[in-house]
């Protein structure tokens, strides 16, 4: 699990629970002040359910699969041949995009979401990768994003897509809304990243 990787790395118990200590540490870990520790690591814990989820679950039911991905699953009958085949799945709708090759590439399930903010694509892996210096390292083993490597996944989404100055704006409802709409594309569970990003701002 990521929490218990960025715990180890730390220096602090590696016990998965996140409190004080454990942003504390992560702070000085990743060199982050207290506006952009609070809003990072409220919004990454919202995302990962509060840092339990780092791993796309594609287990869906036909009916899941035709809602959610009706494009790409239009008939019934399609949706029933790959219901509750998250490989089958995540290849079909993550196929000839964000860098992936065809459905028989494998590079969809492969290059599925990973991390707390759900690092998906071929090319963002590859992005990512150089970003650390191991681009053909995580283009092999892209496990690693979902434990060694899950939070440093997370600061290159808010670099690459130039997120800390919003969070350089303060701890205010008007940053949080910027952020939230940049990172989930709406308002999805405003609330709780409000509240999560002031209780950790108070931590520091």
């Amino acid at each position: 699990m990521s929490l218990t990787n960025l715990q180890s790395k730390c220096g602090c118990h590696p016990d998965g629970a996140f409190g004080p200590g454990t942003l504390k540490s992560a702070c000085a870990h990743f060199k982050l002040n207290k506006n952009r520790a609070a809003h990072f690591f409220a919004q990454t814990a919202h995302e990962s359910g509060n840092f339990k989820s780092f791993s796309e679950n594609l287990n869906y039911s036909a009916k899941g699969l035709r809602s959610i991905f009706g494009k790409y699953f239009p008939t019934d009958a399609l949706a029933r041949a790959y219901e509750r085949k998250p490989e089958k799945i995540a290849n079909r709708v993550y196929a000839n995009r964000m860098g992936n090759g065809d459905e028989a590439s494998g590079d969809g399930f492969a290059y599925k979401g990973r991390g707390p903010l759900q690092l998906t694509g071929k090319n963002n892996y590859r992005a990512f990768g150089k970003y650390i210096g191991r681009e053909q390292e995580v283009l092999d083993n892209p496990d690693l994003v979902a434990t060694e490597l899950g939070f440093e996944s997370a600061l290159w989404f808010f670099d690459a897509n130039k997120l800390w100055s919003i969070c350089d704006q303060g701890i205010n409802d008007a940053a949080i809304l910027q952020l939230t709409k940049r990172i989930n594309g709406g308002t999805h569970g405003l609330d709780d990243r409000k509240l999560k990003t002031k209780k950790y701002a108070a931590w520091l």
